[in-house]
């Protein structure tokens, strides 16, 4: 009969790393398509109000949004303290609203222009004042579709 000897060093052989290139590109690749970019740097402080019925948007593409509220401290040593407007990445004033709300509707499809919508993220301390002004202007305008964004709060049962 045959003799089988067993092995008795009992080393294990070493992990192959011939696919950990294939991995890593396809976690790369992974993250690349799934993470947004911020669109806007926020150069206003906003500290959305609290809001206890609140209903998520569907299409957020078509959104158009307005913020308004205290300028970043790295701004308000040159604008002061009081609620500033911010359309895309620069402060404005309430006439600069009718241009911007033009470019935003440019910019669009125009199968997507009726369905456009603004939103307002305005700061919790902001006066009504400036919200009712910037209203009057997207009137002007004829953008009459408007949203808050507003933080949910949830109530204890």
């Amino acid at each position: 009969m045959a003799n089988f000897k067993k092995n008795t060093k009992g080393d294990t052989p070493a992990i192959s790393t011939a696919s950990l290139p294939d991995i890593v590109f396809m976690l790369l690749f992974f993250f690349m398509v799934s993470t947004t970019m911020r669109e806007v740097e926020l150069k206003v402080q906003v500290t959305m109000p609290e809001a206890s019925q609140v209903k998520k948007l569907e299409k957020k593409s078509l959104i158009s949004y307005i913020y308004v509220g205290p300028p970043l401290s790295a701004y308000q040593a040159t604008l002061g303290s009081a609620p500033r407007i911010q359309l895309n990445n620069s402060f404005a004033s309430l006439r600069d609203i009718d241009a911007w709300i033009t470019s935003e509707r440019e910019s669009r499809d125009e199968a997507d222009i009726p369905m456009m919508m603004t939103a307002l993220k305005v700061d919790q301390d902001t006066e009504m004042g400036i919200v009712t002004d910037i209203k009057q202007e997207l009137r002007k305008s004829n953008a009459l579709k408007l949203t808050y964004s507003t933080r949910r709060v949830f109530e204890n049962l």
